[in-house]
């Protein structure tokens, strides 16, 4: 994309231009971090599973007593009106819903509706073919079953994992392991059986989609994982909307498996790269 390119975003019922649009500061995702989002990518500019992705954001507003401003119709047509305002070949495209303009700093007022789109970057092939190094830290995430705008502790965390020569975090309560902040986590047992975290969790879409992708080939359960079963795991990777599949072969500096990349992995990958390409036929 040229640097003369000029994005657009949604706010207050207008397309603006992105370096425009602004809140005011006594919005509540300012002043109490209050708030919800959601995210999906679009290829060739269409966006990929947008279904699962809008009814995983109307159920977090729901959970949060937020009320989007918009019928899901007018948000579908929002979307795509922002997607060839913007004319990206290949993006990300996030949905904030705050708890508005508040008059005292702490009641909510009527949500004010973002949408931005920015160009996407994947994994590269260096890094799937060497995977990724995590540490972990002892943490639930408040409200998991909602996606909120709060990642304080994965931004506070940010230094210890560049400290530690490591690409991210993983969260587990005494030992039961929950999520990163932006992704899921899975592992597979020296049998190929897939499991993944079940509790305190965001269930993401890339999450569901690999599930019933390795339910056709491996066994899957959605359960309890602990940090001593991946210890003696085979394979771990995460999944999200940006990441897709991206391997783990080192937790707390030991290896997973052999620490490296892992066959089941990669080759779920390939399946979930084929199930994005079929969404963009007509």
């Amino acid at each position: 994309m040229s640097s003369d390119h000029r994005l657009y975003a949604y706010l207050h019922e207008e397309f603006l231009p992105l370096d425009s649009a602004y809140l005011h500061i006594s919005d509540l995702a300012i002043q109490r971090g209050y708030g919800i989002f959601d995210f999906f990518k679009t290829h060739r500019g269409l966006p990929l599973f947008l279904d699962d992705y809008l009814n995983r954001f109307y159920a977090s507003a729901l959970f949060m007593d937020l009320e989007v401003p918009i019928s899901e119709e007018e948000l579908r047509e929002t979307i795509t009106r922002l997607i060839q305002m913007n004319g990206l070949s290949a993006s990300g495209v996030k949905m904030i819903l705050t708890g508005g303009y508040s008059e005292n700093g702490y009641n909510p007022g009527p949500p004010n509706l973002i949408i931005t789109e920015q160009p996407l970057t994947l994994p590269t092939e260096a890094q799937l073919a060497t995977g990724i190094k995590i540490i972990t830290h002892e943490y639930v995430r408040e409200l998991a079953a909602a996606k909120t705008i709060n990642y304080s502790m994965g931004i506070r965390l940010i230094q210890q994992v560049k400290a530690k020569e490591a690409d991210d975090v993983l969260y587990h309560q005494h030992g039961v392991v929950s999520e990163f902040p932006r992704s899921n986590f899975f592992i597979v047992r020296e049998d190929n059986t897939l499991v993944t975290p079940a509790h305190e969790i965001l269930r993401g879409v890339t999450r569901k989609n690999v599930l019933e992708l390795a339910a056709r080939k491996y066994k899957v359960e959605e359960g309890t994982v602990t940090l001593d079963d991946i210890a003696r795991a085979k394979e771990a990777f995460m999944t999200s909307t940006t990441k897709r599949i991206l391997p783990i072969v080192s937790v707390d500096g030991k290896p997973v498996g052999t620490g490296k990349p892992g066959e089941v992995s990669l080759d779920l990958l390939q399946d979930l790269i084929e199930l994005e390409e079929a969404q963009m036929k007509p």
